[in-house]
């Protein structure tokens, strides 16, 4: 079953809506065994990194996740989802998943005419054949919302970068892991195009 982590930390339904109009059937859960028994996770999220991160603490989630993940379970992270598969954030003090090679730092605008959050439309620049991507072309738009970003170690993960005052990894792929600091729920056909992927994907 695609399982759908509820932590209290955004507006679920729309994901679970546009994967009804795509044929998928899904559950919105934080129950730990409809966790555990998930053949796909999907970990959306907005708002701080901390707050999400002890929400999945107090729910009891974080072990059954690491262990999830590690044993071959596919994951998407979106927007703070995906941020919290990372190590740390600049946002606050407590400790990621830790289940990417990266951390969560704060976009750097000083002399430029940008401002933060980073909000709206954008292109994704593609770096390579990454399963996520399939059938997407160069005019692909998604929608973005964040002040925050996800800072690899390793540029070999990062499946797609974005131009916001110099380059940012708005999407990474590592093995069964996958993130996206856009939101594909709100990015209409192509957003259907993402999940569609996410979902497919061996």
């Amino acid at each position: 079953m695609i399982t759908i982590i509820d932590y209290n930390t955004c507006n679920v339904g729309s994901i679970q809506n546009m994967l009804r109009k795509l044929g998928y059937d899904s559950v919105v859960t934080n129950n730990q065994e409809k966790i555990f028994n998930a053949t796909k996770l999907i970990l959306p999220g907005v708002g701080a990194f901390d707050h999400g991160i002890n929400n999945l603490k107090e729910l009891g989630l974080i072990p059954i996740i690491k262990e999830k993940v590690n044993s071959g379970t596919p994951i998407l992270g979106i927007c703070l989802g995906y941020q919290l598969l990372s190590r740390s954030s600049e946002e606050g003090k407590e400790a990621g998943l830790g289940l990417i090679e990266a951390d969560t730092i704060k976009f750097s605008l000083e002399n430029t005419k940008l401002k933060t959050p980073h909000m709206g439309w954008n292109n994704l620049i593609y770096n390579g054949n990454f399963k996520l991507f399939h059938g997407l072309d160069a005019n692909a738009r998604f929608y973005f919302v964040h002040s925050y970003f996800v800072k690899c170690d390793s540029p070999s993960i990062i499946s797609a970068n974005t131009e916001y005052g110099g380059m940012f990894a708005s999407a990474i792929e590592k093995e069964n892991i996958f993130g996206v600091q856009f939101h594909p729920e709100k990015s209409h056909k192509y957003g259907m195009r993402i999940f569609t992927n996410f979902i497919n994907a061996k």
